[in-house]
């Protein structure tokens, strides 16, 4: 039997670096799982693409540009290739997912993250949810999303509710590699706090700095804050934090000494050695209402390896920490609280086990299991 085909359009892939670059590379590889898969994504795309997919580039930037090319090949393959599924890898392109199932008499779909819904842009809020509405499918990527979603006027029933997935580690990193990182980064005999992510102002890691960090290490004194990231360069509508201005707060409140900047690591191996020297992982995002944390996908790759995660309770990250188990969540904007129970975690730590079968469910196999189930429900 012929397998389906599914055309996948997003300016969301690698070489981009963020959660939503990766999940829409996995979601396009697992899909490729069970369908034949095409992909139109940003310039640079092609070169890291998985391997059972082809894929079609368009100009990253400026963005109109990427729009217009995209728009082009869209109609080149929804008239040659004839998908059976279109899909855009978020709001930015639904409407070129919906006009290609229009041309193609294909399915349609989108995954919105929170962003894509309550976006400030009178341009997109006028256009964009229409192109919603019509979708045959709907995928989410977390409760408070879903709820988003009905608010906005979205049709309940068509709305399926699938969350990132997370890489599993196969086996814990070695002692010899958790120590020759320690050195390296100056890390040895410090209780290590870890931030993962882009310096945005959703994000929250300047005000954690100026308001929980130096009540921490006042009872810990050798806790040092390991921020692995930087502010985004191609990023729609998000504000940044530059290392520059929290390091200036952090100097101010005394505990300059006790942050330290790594930038980027895209390094798998790197990188989970960085979450197994941490002692707790911090996610402190702040609550916004036009600007939502729609996942949260960090917190579960902390949780699969073993290292659990303080956050504020907003946003879809209620639905990547299971409070008690794989972390705990504080009341929005309760600094103090925040730095009382990270102290209390530094003490007495978490149970690494049980923090990690938390992960297991979010693999990117099940993932791509459950998003392909949502994508053929009513085919």
């Amino acid at each position: 039997m012929a397998r389906s085909r599914i055309l996948i359009i997003t300016r969301n892939l690698p070489p981009l670096v963020g959660g939503m670059e990766r999940l829409n590379w996995h979601m396009a590889d697992e899909l490729s799982k069970y369908a034949e898969v095409k992909v139109i994504g940003p310039k640079g795309a092609a070169t890291i693409k998985p391997q059972h997919v082809e894929l079609h580039e368009a100009p990253l930037k400026p963005l109109p540009l990427f729009l217009m090319v995209a728009f082009c090949k869209t109609l080149w393959l929804s008239l040659l290739w004839r998908p059976d599924i279109t899909l855009a890898g978020s709001g930015l392109t639904a409407p070129l997912a919906w006009l290609s199932s229009k041309l193609s008499s294909s399915k349609s779909a989108v995954y919105l993250h929170g962003f894509d819904i309550t976006v400030k842009n009178n341009l997109y809020q006028r256009f964009w949810p229409l192109s919603f509405k019509k979708m045959d499918t709907i995928i989410v990527n977390s409760t408070p999303t879903k709820k988003l979603a009905v608010s906005a006027g979205l049709d309940k029933s068509k709305i399926a509710i699938v969350h990132p997935g997370v890489s599993l580690p196969e086996a814990p990193q070695t002692e010899e590699d958790i120590d020759k990182f320690k050195a390296q980064h100056n890390l040895t005999n410090k209780k290590v706090l870890l931030s993962v992510g882009r310096l945005t102002t959703r994000k929250g890691l300047r005000e954690f700095v100026e308001l929980a960090l130096p009540k921490i290490v006042q009872t810990v004194p050798n806790a040092i804050l390991v921020v692995i990231g930087e502010a985004p360069k191609n990023s729609l509508g998000a504000s940044i934090q530059t290392v520059e201005s929290i390091l200036t707060l952090a100097k101010q409140s005394g505990v300059d000494g006790n942050i330290k900047f790594l930038g980027v690591i895209t390094d798998k191996v790197q990188l989970a050695t960085a979450y197994e020297t941490a002692d707790v992982h911090v996610f402190p995002v702040r609550h916004i209402p036009d600007d939502p944390e729609g996942f949260g996908m960090v917190a579960i790759e902390a949780a699969a390896h073993g290292l659990p995660t303080i956050a504020f309770a907003t946003g879809g990250i209620i639905d990547a920490v299971q409070q008690g188990k794989s972390g705990y969540l504080i009341e929005t904007n309760n600094y103090t609280e925040m730095s009382k129970k990270i102290t209390e975690l530094l003490r007495q730590p978490a149970l690494f086990n049980e923090i990690k079968d938390f992960s297991s469910s979010f693999s990117w196999s099940n993932f791509g299991n459950l998003i392909h189930n949502a994508l053929t429900k009513n085919i």
